[in-house]
């Protein structure tokens, strides 16, 4: 296997890249990486280290390795693994939030089990990526949930979404009546926002589709959180799935 060093010099150079994106070269986004699998950290270690709008601060093979990371490096994102040698990964995104409120988790797992994806989102993971799937790649879904976006594996959020039909197909009538309430506290715009976050776009490119600023897009966004009583956009996309909204 060719040094990290040499493995980036064989790579072909990332796509142009948005001033106004987080992630720039001068200034790439610093990720902390949990994972008790050598090889598959070496693999993601490498892809990051390719991509110049990325940049690999720590690593760690456990919990308790986690949470000491966790504490002493500053990161923006935390890529981890539900299953460590010493416990879950959900314990790690529950600290990270409580400790880096503002830096965002995405769980890399062999599973799929849509129960895990759910329990993640609720802790506030914004990324679910199924390792060696054929979709994507690491620094992509680094900068995705870092410019304000989501990130998960295709496959995983179809299934998911066609779990919500489902649920939603014989709910009981006060929960019809209260999803209808629900739906119609949101402005049409707000609504537009909300189906442009579900797709995995930034606030920049939110905001360059409806032809506003990036600021007028966050406040659209806060409106959203309050209005449905949530705390992160995976929630938001949730609930509105969930409800029929999209």
């Amino acid at each position: 296997m060719l040094p990290p060093q040499q493995f980036a010099m064989h790579q072909s150079p990332p796509a142009i890249w948005p001033d106004f994106l987080t992630g720039q070269h001068e200034k790439p986004v610093r990720v902390l990486l949990v994972d008790d699998d050598a090889h598959m950290r070496r693999v993601i270690a490498q892809e990051l280290m390719a991509d110049q709008r990325t940049l690999l601060v720590a690593q760690a093979e456990n919990v308790r390795e986690g949470r000491k990371a966790i504490k002493q490096h500053d990161f923006d994102v935390m890529l981890v693994d539900l299953h460590l040698g010493d416990g879950e990964g959900f314990a790690l995104i529950d600290f990270m939030k409580a400790v880096r409120p503002c830096a965002e988790a995405i769980v890399v797992s062999i599973m799929e089990c849509d129960d895990q994806v759910m329990r993640a989102f609720e802790l506030g993971a914004t990324g679910y990526l199924v390792k060696n799937s054929w979709f994507g790649n690491y620094p992509q879904a680094v900068l995705q949930v870092a410019n304000g976006g989501a990130s998960i594996t295709p496959n995983l959020a179809r299934r998911l979404l066609q779990r919500f039909d489902s649920g939603t197909a014989g709910g009981a009538p006060a929960t019809a009546r209260r999803t209808d309430k629900d739906i119609e506290r949101l402005s049409p715009r707000e609504k537009e926002v909300l189906r442009l976050v579900s797709s995995g776009h930034t606030s920049g490119e939110i905001g360059e589709q409806l032809m506003i600023s990036t600021v007028t897009v966050n406040t659209h966004i806060k409106n959203i959180y309050r209005k449905l009583q949530v705390r992160t956009r995976a929630q938001a996309v949730r609930f509105a799935s969930v409800r029929g909204l999209f």
